[in-house]
Order: C-alpha cells, then structure tokens, then sequence
C-alpha cells in the first residue's frame, strides 16, 4: 500500500485522481457514443449501398420475370397464341438473355429453343433457326403456369459461362403439366453492375443464396457455404439472413474485429452481404483516441505544474508551522512567524503565533502551579506519627495540581495532647489552596495560645470571615485533640463529617459529630466541643473528607461510607499508614479508569496499647 506522507502528495493525488477519473469517464462515454453513431452510420450507409445493388439485380431479373406472368395471363385469352409467340420474341431481345427454352411434354412433345439477342441462332427440334422458330413456334393449350422459380447459377455450354434460369411449369386444366418454359440469364451481366462498385472491390462481398451457399464472391471463396469456414461472424450473419430482410453485425472485441451487412433481394432468393474490418470503420475515432490521450497527458502535466505552483507556497507556510510547532514542543517559545498572505494559511499562521503566545503564559502559569502544589505538600505531614500510645498516619489525592483539602496532625505545645485536624475548603485551584494555607497558618498560632478546642476554631473562624467576606469562600472543620494518658478525646466538628471510631473489641463504629457550621461563613459564630472517653488499644479513628464515599464508578455506583467502615474493620490489626493503603488500593479497584473528580483526605489514629504515662518525643 503507497503511503503518502507529505501533503503536497496528498494534494497531487486527491486532485488528481478525480481528474484522471473524469477525463477517463468523459473518453469512454466519448468513445462509446462515437463508436456508436459511426457503427449505426455505416450499418445505414451499407444497408443503402446494399439495397441499390440488390435493385440492380432485381430489375434484371424483374422485366424477364414480367414478361413470364404475361404469358402465363395470356393463356385462354382470345388470339393467345399469337400474344405468346409474341412475348417469346420480346423474351430473347432482352439484354441478358442467352437462351428461351419452351418444351411442351403433351401428347405431341415438341421443344423449342430460341437464342437470345446478339447470340448465334440454334435451330429448334423443327429444324429451323432460332429467330425463325420463334414466329413458328406452335402453342400447346394449357391454363395456367406455376410460380416461377430462380434456379442457382450453372454453367452452360451454349453460353459459355454461367446462367441463372427462370423456370416455370405449364400446366392443363387438370393440374398436368404440359410445358416447362426456361429463360436462361447470363449471371455475370446481373452482377458486373454490383462488382463494379467500389465497396465491392474493396471489402468483402458475397451473393448467398438461400441455403447460405456463395454465389458470388471477391475472395474467390465461391461454392463453398456461408458460415462453413468457421468464422463466428459469418455463421450469426447466415442465422440473421433466414429471419430478417437486413441487417448489421458486430464482431467481437473493442473495436470490433469485422462488421458486416446484409439485404435480401426481392426478385430471387438470395442475399448480399458486405464484411467489412472494425478498424477500417472506426477509424476516424481511433485516431482521434490517441489525440486524446495526448491532449489529457498534457492536461494532467499542466495540472500538475499549477498544483505544484498554488500549493508550494502552502505547504512552505505549512512546514514552518509544523517545524515551530517541535521547536515549541522542545520549549522554545521565542518563535514568531510572519505572516505573509491573506487567506486560510495566513490565519493559520497568526492563529498559531496567538497560541504559542497563551501556551507560554500556560507553561508560565503550570510552572506556578507546580510550585505552589510543591508548597502546598510541604505543608502537610509527610510522613506519619507515632508518639507513645497512638500511631497516627494522613493522605490527601488532589484532583488537580493545588486543592483544598488539607490535614495536619502534631503534639500540641501546651500538654501531653496530639492534635489532628482535617478540613475541606470549597471548590478547588490556588484559591481553595491559599485559604487552606491560610487556615493551617491560623489554627497552628491559635494552637500555641493554649486556648481550649471550642475557643481555638472559634477564633480561627474569626479571622478567617474577614478573609472571605468578600469572596463567598468556606471551609469545613474538624479539629481533634487526643490524650493518650488518659484516654480522651475531645473535638470540634465545624460543618464537617463526623469521624468514625471503631472498636475492635465490641466490632463496633460510633461518629463523632456534634453541631457547628463551617468556617468563614459567619464570624460571630461561638463553637463547642464535644468528649468522648475511654478509648483504649486497638481501637482507630478515621476522620476524611466527603471524596471518599461521594466517589462514583461508570455505573453510577457511591462508594459508600459502608464499603469504607468495612475496610477499616478488615485492617484494624495493622498500623495507620497500612489502612490509608487499604483504602486507597479500594478506591483505585472502585474507580478503574474513571477521572477524581474531588479531593480525597484522610487521617487514620490507632492506639497501639493501653492509654497510660509516656515520654514526650518533641514539641510544637
């Protein structure tokens, strides 16, 4: 298979192509008609050529033929003798007739043969010459001939050469035949008129009688049949002769390799018939076939030298975008293309220097975000938590390069207490990012005043209203505080959901809720906090954002907060950063291919003994 891979070869081929199938449509319908109107324009002139040489020979044998259907009419007619003897003389004067042969075979049998004009005379069976015998022919009654028949051509002594007779019985009332009268034509005076012509000459022509054998020929194929030779043409030509008055023929091939013609003669039963080569006939169109081919091999040249010459500088104009176009993929974006025509590709071109000019701003703009999600990881915890008896690990999966999810998890600075928070600001991007930064920043400062919960996120909702009183932005809370001394927890849940603590030993999964609306929404908003005692080992807390049960798969399908609860329960045995894989590796399973639509953020807390005294590894 060609592959074309530059588009001036498609061009070449495309307009091409249509083109060559049009000039080659246009020639075969050109051919075909032509063909036609030159084969119907012979079949018509041969048919006439035909005809008038068929009236030829019809005429000559007409007058002789009349002038028998005289004698015949003249039987029982008064004086009919005298008008027989009379036809008899008429008969042998007339040019072409070599002999009139009248042979009563009655009772008192006599013959009587009279030679025609311009001929010696042959005495009679009376004894007396030919013209003498004529007016002394003595005339048997009889009532009526028989049709006359043409007998094929023999060759006849007394006229040394061919004759053609016309035959017909005399018969007495009572349908006996009494007489036989014959005129004898000389056959080569009915044809020299017709082998005269040219297309006799010139062509193939044959004069065929009935039974399809050759009369007369050019090729000197007489006495053979019609058809014999094994010629296809000659034997359908033969079949069409016993069933049509004329016709024409079409050999086989393109141009035919003959054609031929045919016409019946009215006055005998026989056919002329003209074959003719295909070439000879279409002659006019071949020659005109090489001229237009020719003619459409210098028209598809110069269509060539103007596609060449229209699309050259189109793909110029197109090969420097497409080398711009790796240049920029490398990142080189000082690149600006002039410009240099008015039409589709000068768009093109000011179109692609408006791109590289807003891809740059993107790569500008991605290299930011790069390094604000860079800041944004260093934000939170990277790596988990492990102090006396808790073991605390947290994730967060962005759905784009920042979100506003965020987690953090630390000693607090004023007792023996862990902290661990988690939130979910509105929407995503830098924005959701940088009010995330900024509450991370306020919540660890109201941490180090060593204020109760309730009073921390109190003023940290404070500060953050008037941050985002003008933007509408928000965020969800929830704030916990572990002392694994005494085995407390206490927490302040602003508008987020609840965190689940589950129980090994009881199998059992209890919320931590509470009320509380989300931060930035309303500044004089007073927060509680909420207790919960008597946790001990094994027992884990998971707090998350609402990405991990609201992801769908392509059903349609939620996660589900049971599906979560249900992995928890399978891995309580093993540490914090083992369950955060179980989940995710759930998740991933949920989703297969399908896009997050929505950041994920957990932390997981694990006691792993009993709550008690411990060494404090480092502060805030």
């Amino acid at each position: 298979m060609i592959r074309l891979k530059s588009l001036q070869q498609r061009f070449t081929l495309f307009m091409m192509l249509p083109v060559a199938l049009l000039l080659l449509g246009m020639g075969i319908a050109g051919f075909r008609f032509a063909r036609g109107h030159l084969l119907t324009q012979w079949g018509e002139t041969t048919i006439l050529k035909l005809q008038r040489a068929a009236h030829h020979i019809d005429m000559r044998l007409n007058r002789p033929k009349e002038m028998l259907s005289m004698f015949h009419k003249s039987a029982g007619l008064p004086h009919a003798m005298h008008i027989q003897k009379l036809i008899l003389e008429q008969l042998q004067q007339l040019e072409g007739i070599t002999v009139v042969d009248l042979n009563w075979t009655g009772p008192s049998p006599q013959r009587f043969t009279i030679m025609g004009s311009g001929h010696p005379p042959i005495t009679s069976d009376s004894g007396m010459p030919g013209a003498e015998a004529a007016s002394m022919v003595k005339m048997m009654p009889f009532r009526q001939g028989s049709r006359i028949t043409v007998e094929p051509p023999r060759y006849d002594t007394l006229a040394g050469g061919e004759t053609v007779s016309l035959v017909s019985e005399l018969k007495n009332d009572g349908g006996e035949t009494v007489g036989r009268l014959e005129v004898k034509i000389r056959f080569d005076e009915l044809v020299d008129a017709v082998a005269a012509t040219g297309w006799w000459q010139d062509q193939k022509a044959f004069l065929v009688d009935a039974n399809g054998h050759i009369l007369a020929s050019n090729s000197k194929k007489t006495g053979r049949r019609f058809g014999d030779g094994g010629d296809r043409l000659e034997r359908i030509t033969l079949y069409l002769m016993k069933n049509m008055p004329f016709g024409t023929i079409l050999g086989e091939g393109f141009p035919p390799d003959e054609v031929s013609g045919f016409y019946k003669l009215k006055e005998a039963p026989w056919t002329l018939v003209i074959v003719s080569p295909g070439e000879e006939i279409l002659l006019p169109i071949l020659h005109f076939r090489y001229h237009y081919m020719g003619i459409g091999a210098a028209f598809i040249v110069v269509i060539l030298l103007l596609i060449r010459f229209v699309t050259g500088r189109s793909v110029s104009a197109i090969k420097e975008v497409s080398s711009a176009a790796g240049r920029i993929a490398k990142g080189d974006y000082g690149i600006h293309l002039p410009v240099k025509t008015a039409d589709e590709v000068g768009e093109l071109t000011r179109s692609f220097n408006t791109m590289v000019e807003q891809l740059e701003e993107r790569s500008k703009m991605k290299a930011s975000l790069n390094l604000a999600r860079e800041v944004q990881q260093n934000l939170l915890p990277r790596t988990s938590m492990r102090i006396s008896a808790l073991d605390v690990a947290g994730r967060s999966l962005y759905c784009d390069e920042t979100g506003g999810d965020y987690y953090d998890y630390f000693q607090h600075g004023c007792s023996d207490k862990a902290v661990v928070t988690v939130g979910d600001v509105s929407g995503h991007g830098i924005a959701a990012a940088l009010l995330m930064t900024t509450a991370r920043a306020v919540l660890r400062g109201q941490v180090k005043a060593c204020i109760d919960p309730a009073g921390i996120i109190t003023e940290v909702n404070r500060q953050l209203c008037e941050d985002t009183s003008q933007t509408g932005n928000f965020m969800t809370l929830f704030y916990l505080e572990i002392d694994p001394v005494k085995g407390d927890l206490q927490w302040v849940r602003a508008g987020h959901d609840p965190a689940f603590l589950y129980d090994p030993g009881k199998d059992t999964f209890t919320e931590l809720g509470g009320s509380g609306i989300a931060l930035g929404l309303n500044d004089e908003w007073t927060y509680t906090s909420h207790q919960h005692s008597g946790i001990g080992y094994g027992q884990v807390v998971l707090i998350g954002t609402d990405g991990i049960w609201e992801s769908e798969n392509r059903a349609g399908e939620r996660f589900g907060k049971e599906r979560l609860q249900q992995i928890i329960r399978q891995n309580s045995h093993s540490c914090a950063e083992k369950i955060l894989d179980a989940i995710v590796d759930a998740l991933t399973r949920f989703k297969q291919s399908d896009v997050q639509e929505d950041d994920i953020t957990m932390v997981v807390v694990r006691m792993t003994r009993q709550p008690g005294p411990f060494i404090i590894g480092g502060k805030l």
